[in-house]
């Protein structure tokens, strides 16, 4: 369902958050770090030149994608897999999570868990779009629900988005978690024609395509593309893409006192008769 070559089109702009996000993790000399969800990883790259002397292992569920970064030169150790069932090989020093959260339906049950893996002086850093409300993600989600495209895409596993930084604080510090959260609106400006189109090629649009035949997926994009252009106005200069994201940051501090992130699940109850 994943095209790297797409995804990395925009690779700079995709790299900047991730960029702010692992600015705020203070691992001075991590053991063990990984990055879920790690796409092509151009970014797991970054993490094990920042910390050469860590095993750096980079794990995501699409085939593409895996053997796209498993081609880079002086790779770190890539791994298929569902970050919902990832398993360290040992606490992890640091684990990363860039982009992927919002395809994951009650991801806060999956953050606690990850929060309570981390070895004592333990990192957890992720961020995650928050802009379903903006044109590019409604106009989807209208298209996807209209009686031409109903039937077909009623399967379609669109992305759920970020909560509010304020829910993932209450979430990790009530544990006792040192939590950093903040949102930023960044404003890409992108060259091109219908570049938003060409962004959501490589993200939003990859459950709907993968639904569709080439002729239908075709069709989907032209009147997809048609609406775009009246949301975003190409100017001079490029395209501006408003694109908001939430970030996180929590730190296991050595010697503070934390209680499970996740609780455990209680038994199930006999059903009422």
């Amino acid at each position: 369902m994943w095209d790297a070559t797409q995804y990395l089109r925009y690779g700079d702009e995709r790299a900047r958050p991730f960029l702010d996000l692992i600015a705020r993790v203070g691992a001075d000399a991590p053991t063990y770090v990984a990055d879920l969800g790690c796409g092509p990883g151009n970014l797991t790259a970054l993490l094990a030149r920042r910390w050469p002397g860590a095993t750096v292992v980079g794990v995501d569920s699409s085939p593409e994608m895996i053997q796209a970064a498993s081609a880079r030169p002086e790779s770190p150790a890539f791994q298929l897999g569902d970050v919902r069932d990832w398993r360290p090989a040992q606490r992890p020093d640091v684990i990363t999570c860039n982009a992927v959260l919002q395809w994951v339906p009650d991801h806060h049950d999956l953050v606690a868990g990850w929060a309570d893996m981390l070895a004592p002086d333990g990192w957890l850093a992720f961020q995650l779009p928050g802009n379903f409300s903006s044109p590019s993600h409604v106009i989807v989600k209208e298209l996807a629900a209209s009686p031409r495209w109903r039937a077909l895409l009623a399967d379609a596993e669109l992305n759920r988005q970020a909560g509010d930084p304020g829910d993932y604080v209450d979430l990790l510090a009530r544990p006792g978690y040192t939590v950093d959260a903040w949102e930023t609106t960044y404003h890409h400006i992108l060259p091109g024609d219908n570049a938003v189109l060409e962004w959501t090629k490589g993200t939003t649009l990859r459950p709907v395509l993968a639904l569709l035949d080439p002729e239908q997926a075709a069709s989907f994009i032209a009147d997809y593309a048609d609406r775009l252009r009246g949301a975003y106005k190409q100017g001079p200069f490029g395209t501006v893409l408003p694109f908001r994201r939430v970030f996180t940051v929590a730190h296991r501090v050595p010697g503070a006192a934390t209680q499970p992130a996740k609780p455990a699940q209680e038994p199930a109850s006999e059903p009422a008769r």
